[in-house]
């Protein structure tokens, strides 16, 4: 029943925070909120139960923070400036 201990889903947000610092790109980073706001809930005596249920918090938790950070930040047009005229001109 390791699902059930808050600090374990704090310990993994923080985890997968640090993927993200090593692996840029805005992916892990709305799986580390959910997994953290499953941890605060379970802290906070909000949340309990079954693992699927609160699998599905953590999924709903990181969808909605995706899209949050997807609005706030944008999308990226690309990474890669191509030049059509010379500086100098």
């Amino acid at each position: 029943m390791m699902w059930a201990v808050w600090w374990v889903w704090i310990v993994a947000g923080f985890a997968l925070g640090v993927l993200e610092v090593l692996a840029p790109g805005y992916i892990f980073v709305g799986f580390a909120i959910g997994a953290v706001v499953v941890g605060a809930g379970l802290g906070l005596g909000l949340l309990g139960g079954s693992l699927p249920f609160l699998l599905l918090v953590f999924a709903v938790a990181s969808l909605v923070a995706w899209l949050v950070l997807r609005r706030v930040l944008g999308v990226r047009k690309g990474q890669v400036r191509l030049w059509d005229r010379d500086i100098n001109d």
